[in-house]
């Protein structure tokens, strides 16, 4: 069914509807599992939140690892940061932070995203000059490949009253617009908003987070315990492609390629979060204290007790107790022995 919404076409066929089922009905399940799993659910959203901030920078081009990203915020010191990656993996940090803690307080106008934008670049010394403010310069959106050379994706708008004249559109629909599926709205708005490119630079980044604030505003609550950005640096080709494709017919261009594109990326790092939180077979019947212990070493392999008892705040006989368990039941493996005994996840 071809339909038209804002200035863009959507092919709503049954694949997408049954998408959007398939997300509605994991969140309708999830204030069940929220009030279940609540220790687990506080460390894996500690892990997401390394991952995000990771994944997006590196989209963009920084070269840190999650474990570089994750050493540098428990020990941030804002007058060291020299270096582009770790100013901009801070910025993405504080910014994610912000929506995070704030994001009923945040409204979806132009002068909110202009101070998200000032938010995420305030560390970025090179972006002094325009932070906070629509682009004076022409931009295009370009990916960085492995050989360190940039390649176009697409033409954006042009900047001046062309970009002011876009925004102020995008932001209208989206307030009047309350007959389209929230979900497509949110895949809609982050297009528009990439295709518009209404800053000089971060404009993906910012387009990523804003992704994270229009679900947690949808009531998408479970968007908080996974990383969309993972998502999409793991499939990054597809990613600009999907982009590229859609905006090639741009204006009035049919977008139902980018529609799917995010549905699908919704629903595998739905499946993902399902599989943490082990729903389903011997790991259902544990305490919320054990998942969370095997949550940890999933994602710290080689982790030793006192390490887990610090991280969780568990006291040390206990987790030495639990771990015992958790490797008699074969849910986790022991290596060494004494001081070095260290863990992973079967």
């Amino acid at each position: 069914m071809k339909t038209s919404v804002h200035n863009l076409t959507l092919n709503l066929s049954w694949e997408l509807i049954k998408r959007i089922s398939q997300i509605d009905r994991f969140d309708a399940s999830w204030s069940s599992i929220e009030k279940r799993e609540g220790q687990t659910l506080k460390q894996l959203k500690s892990i997401a939140t390394v991952r995000s901030v990771g994944a997006s920078t590196r989209i963009e081009g920084s070269q840190l690892s999650d474990e570089q990203v994750e050493a540098l915020l428990l020990d941030v010191d804002i007058t060291t940061l020299v270096d582009r990656d770790s100013q901009e993996v801070v910025g993405y940090f504080n910014t994610h932070d912000m929506i995070s803690e704030s994001w009923k307080e945040i409204d979806i106008t132009e002068n909110s995203l202009k101070f998200l934008h000032q938010t995420l670049l305030r560390f970025s010394q090179k972006d002094d000059w325009h932070r906070g403010n629509y682009k004076q310069q022409s931009n295009a959106v370009e990916a960085r490949m492995p050989d360190g050379t940039s390649q176009t994706i697409f033409q954006t708008t042009l900047p001046g009253f062309p970009t002011q004249d876009a925004m102020g559109a995008l932001i209208d629909w989206y307030a009047k617009d309350q007959q389209t599926h929230p979900l497509v709205k949110c895949a809609l708005f982050c297009y528009e908003f990439v295709t518009i490119h209404p800053f000089q630079d971060g404009n993906g980044r910012l387009s990523r987070l804003l992704a994270t604030l229009l679900l947690l505003k949808h009531k998408y609550a479970w968007i908080e315990y996974v990383s969309f950005e993972h998502e999409i640096e793991s499939r990054k080709a597809e990613y600009y492609r999907v982009l590229r494709s859609c905006q090639a017919g741009r204006p009035n261009e049919d977008v139902t390629e980018w529609v799917a594109f995010f549905f699908d990326a919704l629903v595998n790092i739905q499946q993902l979060l399902t599989e943490k939180l082990n729903i389903t077979g011997v790991a259902a019947t544990l305490s919320p204290r054990d998942k969370a212990i095997i949550t940890f070493i999933e994602n710290h392999p080689g982790s030793r007790s006192g390490l887990i008892a610090e991280q969780l705040n568990i006291p040390s006989p206990t987790v030495k107790k639990a771990l015992a368990e958790l490797v008699a039941k074969k849910l986790l493996k022991k290596h060494g022995s004494g001081p070095g005994t260290n863990y992973s996840v079967s």
